[in-house]
């Protein structure tokens, strides 16, 4: 079976034509991406090889929309400490050099940018689309009254470590410079930001409060857009999964699954971590690699303990959001390739770290654990636009920020792919900044 999407009449639609497009991939990335595809008058249909929405990296993520957080992993400070991590088992970053090109090419492009110019140069190129994704995610939630337990009363981040905490003055700075305001704290403060870090107080040095940052269930977001989505006659093939594309004279001509190849004008890749290993199908490639990261989910036994601000613990790497009756912890790294086993010692380090910061406010003996594949690039700077075939486009790289920069990012790419202007500065976030260091 041949699937030729959508109709040939290349109708008019608010002065420009509508495109077939394919969007591969139904992740929040994918699915924004076809939404604002659909809104501006497209014939959009989306492929994913899982049965529904939003089934692997977007099913249970910390939780947390934060353009306060856009400290690039590259960096003189990161790379002094993630270089005192080597070694350790319990580290928040485990990281193991294989004879893998990718991973090899991935580390000595992560090494170019651990400077502190392009370290300020990767902190506006992340903020510049998470401050243009929380504007569209607003207009997104008012228009079509979303709902998936979004929390607006900001996220604290939190230090022990007196160190971390000055150096982090100077990141903050440079963030509420940029528009996103990060507001230094007192740990008497932050306790009264957040009174469940009351038993915790002692061991604080300071902390930020960032009051525009928000909170909510990436999944449930996701299906409910999926679901406008189709309402709005986006078609979905699901338990469809990519194993060839097809190119001829520098475009895209079919893409070719387990039900069949698809046939469109355009083509969108938003597949996460999984995007460079089609794009290789194309003769192309993208520095993105998997990190692994978990998340426990557990259930509030004792209210008054447990925390309804999301939460940011520096020394630990963990964040903490609130969604309904459950408190999300989620954090670690691991570049152990697209291995999807959940180690049950590293992920039992969030449940004591969570147990240790609220202690008789959880549920332990419950915990649901799970893990997923980040799509990191090396200078955490998400990769938006056209991948050097005239009709086929990329959409991923967002790293740990992948909600937080998911509406803007496919705001943004619809936009391109419709031939109007995008609505920021693309400047650094295409392919094109890879071809050479």
């Amino acid at each position: 079976m041949i699937f030729i999407l959508g109709a040939a009449d290349w109708r008019r639609c608010k002065g420009y034509g509508t495109v077939r497009v394919l969007v591969c991939g139904a992740g929040v990335i994918g699915i924004t991406t076809a939404w604002y595809l659909a809104e501006l008058g497209h014939d959009v249909s989306v492929i994913d090889r899982r049965d529904g929405p939003a089934e692997e990296t977007s099913l249970a993520n910390g939780g947390q929309i934060s353009p306060s957080h856009v400290d690039p992993w590259p960096s003189p400070e990161n790379l002094k400490q993630m270089i005192g991590w080597l070694g350790r088992k319990d580290a928040p970053l485990l990281y193991r050099l294989r004879l893998e090109p990718a991973l090899w090419e991935w580390t000595l492009r992560f090494l170019f940018n651990c400077t502190a110019g392009r370290s300020a140069i990767n902190t506006e190129r992340m903020l510049r689309v998470a401050l243009f994704s929380a504007e569209k995610l607003r207009d997104l939630r008012e228009s079509l009254n979303l709902e998936y337990g979004q929390r607006t009363n900001g996220i604290v981040h939190i230090f022990r470590s007196r160190q971390a905490f000055d150096l982090a003055l100077d990141r903050a700075a440079r963030v509420s410079a940029l528009g996103w305001r990060r507001d230094p704290k007192t740990p008497e403060e932050c306790v009264a930001i957040e009174p469940a870090l009351a038993g915790a107080g002692d061991t604080l040095v300071g902390g930020f409060h960032s009051p525009d940052d928000e909170t909510g269930d990436v999944h449930r977001f996701t299906v409910d857009l999926a679901r406008h989505c189709e309402m709005a006659g986006v078609r979905f093939f699901y338990d469809s999964s990519i194993s060839e594309v097809i190119s001829r004279d520098k475009r895209v001509t079919e893409i070719r699954t387990n039900r069949g190849p698809f046939r469109a004008d355009a083509y969108v890749l938003a597949l996460g971590s999984y995007t460079p290993l089609v794009l290789d199908e194309a003769g192309l490639r993208l520095p993105v690699y998997p990190a692994k990261g978990y998340s426990v989910s557990l259930t509030v036994v004792d209210a008054a303990r447990a925390p309804t601000v999301g939460l940011i613990d520096d020394e630990r790497k963990h964040v903490y959001s609130r969604l309904g009756e459950d408190i999300r912890i989620a954090g670690m790294a691991e570049f152990t390739g697209f291995d999807t086993q959940i180690n049950d010692q590293r992920a039992r380090q969030l449940v004591s770290a969570a147990t240790d910061l609220f202690p008789g406010a959880l549920d332990v003996d419950k915990a649901s654990f799970w893990t997923g594949l980040r799509p990191q690039t090396p200078d955490s700077v998400p990769i938006i636009g056209r991948a050097r075939l005239e009709n086929l486009y990329v959409n991923t790289g967002h790293g740990t920020l992948v909600w937080t920069m998911a509406c803007g990012s496919g705001s943004a790419l619809a936009n391109l792919i419709s031939g109007r202007a995008p609505g920021i500065d693309m400047t650094g976030l295409g392919v094109e900044r890879f071809r050479a260091i």
